[in-house]
């Protein structure tokens, strides 16, 4: 059931991973999801199961490489409910291969979902909170915005820049709290789609043994979240204690 401190927390990528064990914990905490992703029928039996189990939640369907989608997700929700307290920028690819592969379609998929995504998330949401003079902003990061490896050039890059806007940001509010989530290998289906089939093969094998459970970057995200409005989590950078 929803409470008086019970926040309208927006997330994207919400049908599998991070994304849906966030939704899960932020709803069993009293707060309103509303999730967005393309695959409408996961979101559909994900917000089944969040009411059978007490939550309040909904979902659209979204495309975070489309400035449009994005826009009528964040407006969507702010009309219907008045306000937009927190935005979770989560939907990320990772299509890894070498560079001379010259997989340029997966390069510039992985820019405009992980980088362009969360900048049309930003664009959307920021100036709603900012006139309401509060807010609080999350981006999904990666342990790969502080290391470059071979193969992940690409998606190192991406979420380099991730860290960098989301700093930027940080920099220069002051009403609206903004917090850079950086995990390491998670279980989710990030190494199932696109790249080298051999290269995220190894990557899928190395998440499944090193790996940690989407929950606990939820759990990370609930703690965020639940931090008083004068106080703002910059940045969370973590793994779990097998990953080297």
């Amino acid at each position: 059931m929803t409470s008086p401190d019970s926040k309208i927390v927006l997330i994207t990528g919400a049908s599998s991973g991070i994304g849906a064990a966030t939704a899960r914990r932020l709803a069993a905490d009293g707060h309103h999801v509303v999730l967005g992703a393309r695959r409408v029928d996961r979101l559909s039996a994900l917000v089944a199961e969040l009411r059978l189990a007490g939550g309040t939640a909904e979902y659209h369907q979204l495309d975070v490489t489309s400035r449009d989608s994005v826009n009528a997700f964040v407006t969507g929700a702010h009309d219907r409910h008045g306000r937009i307290d927190v935005l979770i920028n989560n939907a990320g690819v990772m299509a890894l291969s070498t560079l001379d592969a010259l997989r340029t379609d997966e390069w510039e998929q992985m820019i405009d979902v992980n980088l362009r995504g969360t900048l049309h998330g930003v664009a959307a949401a920021l100036p709603l909170m900012r006139a309401r003079g509060t807010g609080h902003i999350i981006n999904i990061g990666s342990s790969a915005a502080y290391r470059v490896d071979p193969t992940a050039a690409i998606y190192c890059a991406t979420k380099y820049a991730v860290r960098a806007l989301t700093e930027g940001l940080r920099q220069e509010s002051r009403d609206v709290r903004v917090t850079l989530v950086s995990p390491g290998y998670t279980h989710s289906e990030l190494t199932e789609h696109g790249g080298d089939p051999q290269i995220q093969s190894a990557a899928r094998a190395a998440s499944e043994e090193l790996g940690m459970p989407a929950a606990a970057v939820a759990d990370a995200i609930a703690s965020a979240i639940a931090q008083p409005d004068t106080v703002d989590i910059n940045e969370i950078i973590m793994r779990s204690t097998a990953q080297a």
